[in-house]
């Protein structure tokens, strides 16, 4: 049996490019991998394309890779809270593409399952629809909304076992489950790692196939 457990933090980020689009779990600090944040600054990787809820909210999440100014373009859908993102928008550094959360997730989701994307009617007639392709059904207006897909995917889970397999803490499971689906390189950090065999098969969100690396986090 393949077993996807390494060392820390480092090592799963190891292979990270300038320029790669990258998926970041959580919302707010629920569900954040913040050993993670931390391990992309030491790579000193820039002009990175940012997938993720929102864009930080403290001087301890995300915040910390627009002050060291890694990332080139943000697709989230709650920027408002983020100083250090806000400064850099206005100073036209760092570019936005604002999506409504659930199409966000919709949009991860069709991704992680191979779709061309879906028909939404979601921001029909505002600016959501500029410069995107209208689609009529029945007598309804839709947009095409295309898949989001990331070289890395970056998530939170409480439990792991060393194959892969990964269960979330209550509302920590956010956007970690489907962006688990749509990275080219997943890698989880955990709280702990157990055995097979150890994990409640029903508890199981997101099963060992999508997961390529694990790691439990460091005590701060």
């Amino acid at each position: 049996m393949r077993n996807v457990v390494v060392k820390d933090a480092g090592a799963a980020v190891e292979g990270i490019q300038d320029g790669n689009a990258v998926m970041m779990g959580g919302f707010g600090g629920a569900g954040l991998p913040l050993g993670v944040v931390r391990a992309v600054l030491d790579t000193g990787v820039r002009n990175l394309t940012l997938i993720s809820n929102n864009a930080g909210s403290t001087e301890d999440d995300l915040s910390l890779w627009f002050e060291a100014k890694i990332v080139r373009k943000i697709v989230c859908s709650y920027p408002r809270a983020a100083k250090q993102f806000a400064e850099q928008y206005r100073a036209g550094t760092v570019e936005l593409e604002l999506v409504p959360q659930g199409t966000l997730v919709e949009r991860i989701r069709a991704g992680g399952a191979g779709l061309g994307g879906f028909l939404s009617p979601v921001g029909v007639g505002t600016v959501f629809a500029d410069g995107k392709q209208k689609i009529v059904v029945g007598d309804r207006e839709f947009i095409l909304e295309l898949p989001l897909r990331a070289d890395y995917s970056f998530v939170k889970g409480h439990l792991a076992d060393t194959l892969g397999n990964v269960t979330y803490n209550k509302t920590a499971r956010n956007h970690c489950a489907v962006m688990a689906t749509a990275g080219r390189t997943v890698a989880v950090e955990v709280d702990r790692v157990v055995e097979p065999g150890e994990l409640d098969p029903e508890a199981i969100v997101t099963p060992c196939i999508f997961v390529d690396r694990v790691f439990a986090r460091s005590p701060r």
